[in-house]
């Protein structure tokens, strides 16, 4: 996967998708899968924003049902279970308990009813080939199975629990990142680091079409002008921002952005998850992720530019709290805090005129907007709203529009049924222990990375290991990713700094801050690989720590 800015201003594209996450990866694996020629630009690194910011969850959004929406959460469940075929490296089942108090709506029939309804709308849940991939119906616990199971929990008025199943993503950056890959293979042209400042427009009839955008290379400074038959703002929490490019600068749809903070910590309920109630701030999440914990999340309205989102220590003290009421047994300190990091939920405003904004009982529906209709400027659609889950299925809306809008003979969607770029695995589980054998002078904790994170192209890491001996070992004292990575991510996957390769390519700091050790070997490759002189070095380290340190509060 090459950058090429160059190139791509010098062609015409059927499709300029504008956003690097989630929702603009997906709509160019399916796009390019539909063979349209497509050009996609992202103004930071791909999945550096909403997408790395979530709580890893695919599910089908139990809390939803309160609402009503159950369009929703059968859409979702319904890709939870697409999300395990396609990505079987990436995405797994994860046990959830919700204790049950009382006899309201945290009761124990309250409970049953609602998980009745969650299985009956996952009806096909289980029509997959790998066996360790099916989830099982809900099941009712007893006051001492979940004490067992999570003993800080609130004993007074516990009457059991409630056991289901959702699933869980093992690193949702390079998930993205699988997305983007594939597309290129297929002959998208993709780049990082380019923002867009600006459409290209002209008068048509009593309005405007959109023929593509004006584009800053943050890399060098150089300005490029990107031709497209049809722009698609896939912009997440910017797309509002992006729309006020166009024409009179006010957006025809408005969002609401919610923030959402996350705190890593030590293991705290083995391998299943919690769903908590607190008294101070409605429900958080107890989730197993790599060895360690996640709680999230706040769902707080974000009224100031995505842009200066970040976590502050007042932010973590004000969840610890959260936290330690619904567990008053954890007894959770600043101490306890290994990492931290921050997403922001681009959600539908629908209702602009309101001046009380509730973040937490918006919909997640998702929309796409045809600027045509909304303010008769053609060339244009946008993808608005919406959640990890579902931005699947949100591509194949998006580029059936976009088929209908071009008039062009392209075939129907495919993405429910091909495997991402390292997702051609039929059973997870045995490949995994095939790489193991076949790779027996690797240490098996190695290699079981390296399948996590690659899937079926682990290989073409390996290749990387016989330049040179360093390349083959561990970064440092208890990592399990070598130096091959690091070279990888530089040469074949648009690694431009050093961050890019430690939160995105690889997971080595999404577990908290790195030693100097690992942190000084990865820059050192880099550093060969890129021509980068010390000074640049330095900065490199620099812009990474940005990501282990709280924020200011009120900072910009």
């Amino acid at each position: 996967m090459k950058r090429d800015l160059g190139k791509m201003s010098g062609e015409t594209h059927d499709l300029v998708i504008i956003g690097g996450g989630i929702s603009g990866a997906s709509i160019a694996w399916d796009a390019a899968l539909r063979g349209l020629k497509v050009a996609l630009i992202e103004k930071e690194d791909f999945a550096h924003g909403t997408t790395a910011g979530s709580s890893k969850l695919i599910h089908g959004g139990l809390r939803y049902l309160q609402n009503g929406e159950l369009g929703l959460v059968r859409e979702s469940l319904r890709e939870r279970r697409i999300w395990e075929m396609i990505a079987p490296h990436m995405v797994f089942p994860l046990p959830f308990l919700m204790p049950t108090y009382g006899r309201g709506a945290r009761g124990q029939l309250a409970l049953s009813i609602g998980l009745t309804f969650y299985d009956l709308l996952s009806y096909d849940r289980n029509r997959l080939e790998d066996p360790d991939k099916k989830l099982p119906g809900y099941r009712t616990l007893s006051r001492k199975e979940v004490l067992e199971i999570m003993p800080s929990l609130k004993p007074e008025g516990l009457t059991g629990g409630k056991l289901y199943y959702d699933c869980q993503m093992f690193a949702p950056e390079r998930l993205c990142l699988e997305f983007i890959l594939g597309a290129a293979e297929r002959g998208a042209e993709v780049a990082n680091y380019a923002e867009v400042t600006g459409f290209l427009e002209e008068a048509e009839g009593n309005g405007r079409r959109v023929s593509g955008v004006r584009v800053k290379d943050r890399m060098s400074g150089e300005e490029h002008e990107v031709k497209g038959k049809l722009t698609i703002n896939a912009g997440g929490p910017w797309a509002d921002r992006v729309m006020q490019l166009s024409g009179n600068g006010k957006p025809p749809r408005g969002l609401l952005l919610s923030k959402g903070i996350h705190l890593i910590t030590r293991a705290l309920s083995g391998k299943t998850a919690l769903a908590v109630k607190s008294e101070l701030g409605g429900h958080f999440f107890v989730l197993p992720w790599r060895g360690h914990t996640i709680l999230g999340t706040t769902d707080t309205v974000f009224p100031h530019s995505p842009d200066q989102m970040g976590v502050s220590e007042n932010d973590i003290e004000q969840f610890l709290a959260v936290v330690n009421d619904g567990l008053p047994g954890m007894n959770l300190t600043r101490a306890d805090v290994q990492h931290f990091y921050v997403g922001v939920r681009p959600l539908i405003d629908e209702e602009p005129e309101s001046g009380e904004k509730d973040s937490y009982n918006a919909s997640r529906e998702a929309e796409v907007l045809d600027h045509e209709e909304a303010e008769n400027v053609s060339g244009l659609l946008s993808a608005l709203g919406g959640k990890w889950t579902t931005s699947r299925n949100l591509a194949e809306e998006v580029v059936d529009k976009a088929v209908e809008k071009l008039g062009v003979s392209a075939g129907p969607c495919v993405t429910e049924k091909t495997p991402l770029y390292g997702g051609a695995i039929k059973r997870f589980r045995p490949f995994l222990e095939e790489a193991k054998a076949t790779h027996s002078a690797y240490a098996p904790k190695v290699i079981d990375n390296l399948g996590h994170f690659y899937g079926a192209r682990y290989e073409d890491v390996l290749a990387h290991a016989a330049e040179a001996p360093d390349l083959a070992q561990p970064l440092g004292e208890g990592c399990c990713d070598i130096g091959a990575e690091v070279l990888h991510a530089a040469r074949h996957e648009m690694a431009l700094h050093l961050d890019d390769v430690l939160m995105r390519r690889t997971g080595i700091g999404t577990l908290g801050q790195p030693s100097d050790e690992i942190i000084d070997k990865a820059a050192a490759i880099m550093g060969i690989e890129l021509g980068w002189e010390a000074a640049r070095l330095d900065a490199e380290k620099a812009r990474l720590h940005r990501y282990f340190r709280a924020r200011p509060e009120g900072a910009a």
